[in-house]
């Protein structure tokens, strides 16, 4: 994409970005990461991989930004993008310009892509669903202790916490189970920053191949799932196109299982450094729900979310968003916000005031429409998982645990533990 204009548009940003904070794509210093840019203010300047945007540190104001209807996904608002600075060459082009789909679009039409799948997700649907969430979840556990090794090590990422929320997102989907370790390995591979960008194009094209055979073998022979379903529900106005459908689906299995490993890990390694807090929830003092919010609160799954675009200016505070700029929403550092959840901000507490909520799955129309099935897994892994194993412990030290090279996701390489 080639524009006279670029140049300027490049000598421009590279003025008004002068001191912003890069975000590292090696993810080495995730909490150093974050002060970083509370530090900066409410709104920080940042790069990501050479690409100039905002992103908001604050929970009020970030509330305020998701409900502005002057924020779009609209890739074609992105003045970056139209004037052909940013191209498919930029390694998270894919996040940003993924097809069609509830994840791309506003007002009316991401309405309309949405309500299809809220009708897969209600509550009742979500009851149902459990013994086979309970299922999978007691099988892993019994793969667990045949997984270990001569000195009863395991990998709990690998053998539990990873493959639970794809059998789970795979039986809603109607995707044969064979298919998921194809589907972990592309999803890893798209997100890695360690992945080359013309590779990552092309899973992203074999991905879309996968995902169109599949709506259509569905839309010859639907079944019970929510593909078939968002193939042939008449609610909610016009029916979704191929397109569309594949587009939601793609982007849902992505975030339908990176967020719930992530959640699950992440409140394994709060509870197994904060033993006090652990033998409160062990005793039956404090609910696993807490567990849970807390850990999505102060060590959330998603760490950036791409992204937004300005249709006008936008003031917040003393700073102004200008027409046509980026926005992302940095998820950690607004759970870590202490005007929000108090000068300890930064403490792991199951114990904190559920008056302080945090919003790491969104807030307003685009907040994350798999959320309450994200909440219902993880409330039946881990008590299953420390019901099963409650001498767990990790096998090395914490400080060894390392983060993938995932700008997006706040996700280990691997989580070896001994089980007790």
């Amino acid at each position: 994409m080639n524009c006279p204009h670029a140049a300027a548009a490049r000598a421009a940003e590279a003025d008004r970005s002068a001191g912003a904070i890069t975000i590292d794509p090696m993810v080495q210093d995730l909490d150093g990461e974050t002060a970083r840019l509370r530090e900066a203010g409410v709104l920080a300047r940042i790069e990501l991989l050479g690409v100039p945007a905002w992103t908001v540190t604050r929970h009020a104001e970030a509330r305020q930004l998701l409900v502005d209807q002057r924020l779009v996904k609209d890739i074609e608002a992105w003045e970056l993008w139209r004037t052909g600075v940013v191209t498919r060459a930029w390694p998270l082009i894919g996040m940003i310009d993924a097809g069609r789909s509830m994840f791309t679009v506003d007002g009316a039409e991401h309405r309309r892509l949405r309500t299809k799948t809220s009708q897969a997700l209600t509550p009742r649907r979500l009851e149902a669903i459990r013994p086979a969430i309970e299922k999978f979840t007691d099988e892993l556990l019994d793969n667990l202790e045949a997984a270990r090794d001569a000195d009863g090590v395991v990998d709990l990422k690998a053998v539990f916490a990873q493959p639970l929320p794809m059998k789970v997102v795979g039986m809603l989907m109607g995707v044969d189970e064979a298919q998921h370790p194809m589907l972990t390995r592309q999803y890893k591979a798209f997100f890695s920053m360690l992945t080359p960008q013309e590779e990552r194009l092309e899973l992203l094209a074999d991905l879309d191949v996968f995902y169109t055979d599949l709506v259509r073998e569905k839309t010859a022979h639907p079944t019970d799932d929510l593909t078939s379903a968002l193939i042939l529900a008449e609610e909610g106005g016009e029916p979704l196109t191929e397109e569309e459908v594949v587009g939601n689906l793609k982007a849902m299995v992505a975030a339908g299982h990176e967020t719930t490993i992530g959640l699950i890990l992440n409140a394994v390694r709060a509870l197994l450094a904060h033993p006090d807090q652990l033998a409160k929830v062990l005793a039956g003092e404090v609910g696993w729900d807490a567990v849970v919010e807390e850990t999505l609160r102060w060590d959330t799954p998603t760490t950036h979310l791409l992204m937004r675009f300005a249709t006008e200016d936008i003031t917040v505070g003393d700073t102004v968003i200008r027409k046509g700029e980026g926005v992302v929403i940095s998820y950690r550092a607004i759970g870590r916000d202490t005007g929000q959840h108090g000068e300890d901000a930064d403490a792991f507490d199951i114990t904190r005031p559920t008056r302080n909520r945090h919003m790491t799955f969104g807030h307003g129309p685009h907040i994350c429409p798999g959320a309450a099935l994200s909440r219902v897994e993880a409330g039946i892994a881990l008590p299953a998982l420390f019901g099963r194993f409650p001498g767990l412990r990790l096998a090395v030290p914490d400080a060894e645990i390392t983060k993938l090279p995932v700008m997006t996701q706040n996700d280990m390489a691997a989580f070896p533990v001994l089980l007790g």
